[in-house]
């Protein structure tokens, strides 16, 4: 078991299994020795169909916590990805950038506080490796109605 397994068995995170096949798209583009993950949700990703676990606005449906929750469900179905890719988490070299897109009711304005979960979840699991630049922006919409969608760039080791 690699290190980063071991860290997430110690968080009690278990990182869902998804057939990704047919979708029209890539999860992971690599080039060299970055890769670049696609927008990932805060969705149920071992259910048939992939469905949302939170859906709404943060604002109007949805408090900080809720959304903060939902952008931590989204950095665990990235490490799963990003597993399934690479066969180790222990590969990661380091996070560069993440992007969030937070769906947000009009009066809304804390989008930094919802991508805390993700980010919080980078370092509990990567520890330094975890640390990264990040955009959090508000968006009226995302698809499914989700409320957080996380995308990611970051460096591995051979």
């Amino acid at each position: 078991m690699s290190q980063t397994d071991k860290r997430l068995e110690q968080l009690g995170i278990e990182l869902p299994k998804k057939d990704r096949r047919g979708q029209g798209m890539v999860a992971i583009r690599q080039c060299g020795d970055m890769l670049f993950v696609s927008g990932h949700g805060p969705t149920d990703q071992s259910a048939p169909g992939d469905p949302p676990v939170y859906t709404g606005k943060l604002g109007t449906d949805l408090t900080i916590e809720e959304g903060y929750q939902a952008a931590r469900l989204c950095g665990i179905n990235i490490l799963a990805t990003i597993r399934d890719y690479l066969g180790s988490l222990d590969r990661i070299d380091c996070l560069i950038k993440a992007f969030g897109l937070v769906a947000s009711g009009p009066d809304f304005f804390e989008q930094p506080a919802v991508m805390h979960g993700f980010s919080d979840l980078m370092v509990e699991v990567l520890g330094d490796r975890g640390l990264h630049a990040r955009s959090a922006m508000g968006t009226c919409c995302l698809p499914r109605n989700i409320p957080v969608e996380v995308d990611l760039i970051l460096k591995i080791r051979s």
